[in-house]
């Protein structure tokens, strides 16, 4: 994903205007929730993805991984859409995509989303190496991690007897990452495809609000509070980064600001109109790039995913999820 972080002081002065109304985030008093999350079943869901090999746009690799994701949320008792579309690259390429969308007790009406996108960046640009440049990204972080942990979240779900008072939205973003730094636009088009669907279903149960997850399981991950989220749903950033201190995880949930970044949340805040925040890592000190050293180059993969960063993640959804009222 060819994100951009924009740090402007505008949007931090917006903050105070925009994001707080219809979130109507609940959250009972410090209480740890017990349920595990499991980190190695995570990780064995990350690997799984990249098995099938880079998962770039109308690539076979990416048709049969798709297939998996589906049975797999199937298998956890969720209800399963595909919303297939044929997008149109930046490059005028088009592009076979297809938004997963596994629904946990969709009979209800309070409802929280849960995305990230699942498609390959077919350019390993960020590469050190030139020769790297026309290769394809494995995409075991950028891409992988976010539909491995919600993968686990589903089946933690429907191990549990007990169901939780409110529905799940879980969305499988797909064409993310076939994007140019020089158009914004050109990123996140199945994003902005299920978000213009979505607003033209007035009868549609609409989340609460929403999380993104991108890049959630590299090696020393900190996940600063975006600025956009801090724009559009401060109370869900306040909600979750709280969450993870309760669950005891706020080393990897620092309270200071990041930047702004293009991506998914963009088009589910502004079209879809759900109030969303992008859990994202930000390396202020990466010399490669402000979202790791493997971000866009060949080695974004399985060596380079850690369990640990997995479990601090899946975890404080967990802690988020279960205290829902």
């Amino acid at each position: 994903m060819k994100k951009t972080i924009i740090m402007l002081t505008a949007l931090a002065m917006m903050t105070a205007c925009g994001g707080s109304k219809g979130t109507n985030t609940k959250m009972e008093s410090e209480k740890v929730v017990t349920t595990a999350f499991d980190a190695d079943s995570c990780y064995a869901f990350c690997a799984k993805q990249c098995d099938f090999g880079p998962r770039t746009m109308n690539s076979e690799a990416h048709e049969l991984c798709g297939q998996w994701i589906v049975e797999k949320f199937r298998s956890y008792g969720m209800e399963v859409t595909e919303q297939r579309a044929t997008l149109m690259g930046f490059d005028d390429t088009p592009l076979q995509g297809n938004n997963i969308i596994a629904r946990y007790q969709p009979q209800l009406s309070n409802r929280i989303l849960l995305c990230a996108h699942w498609d390959s960046r077919p350019w390993a640009d960020n590469d050190p190496d030139p020769a790297n440049h026309t290769k394809p990204v494995m995409a075991a972080n950028d891409g992988a991690s976010g539909v491995a942990v919600m993968l686990e979240v589903a089946r933690v779900l429907c191990a549990d007897t007990c169901r939780l008072p409110i529905g799940i939205d879980f969305v499988c973003f797909d064409a993310e990452d076939w994007g140019t730094e020089d158009v914004s636009e050109s990123w996140a088009l199945g994003a902005q495809y299920w978000s213009e669907t979505f607003k033209q279903q007035p009868s549609a149960a609409k989340p609460r609000y929403g999380i993104l997850l991108d890049m959630v399981g590299g090696f020393g991950a900190r996940f600063y509070q975006e600025r956009l989220s801090l724009h559009y749903a401060p109370q869900v950033v306040e909600r979750v980064w709280k969450s993870a201190s309760i669950a005891g995880y706020s080393s990897f949930f620092p309270q200071e600001k990041g930047g702004g970044i293009t991506d998914d949340h963009g088009p589910v805040n502004e079209v879809a109109g759900i109030p969303c925040i992008d859990i994202i890592p930000y390396y202020p000190d990466c010399m490669e790039s402000s979202f790791g050293p493997t971000w866009h180059t060949i080695n974004d993969d399985m060596q380079h995913i850690d369990r640990g960063t997995l479990k601090a993640v899946g975890q404080t959804l967990i802690q988020v999820l279960y205290t829902e009222k």
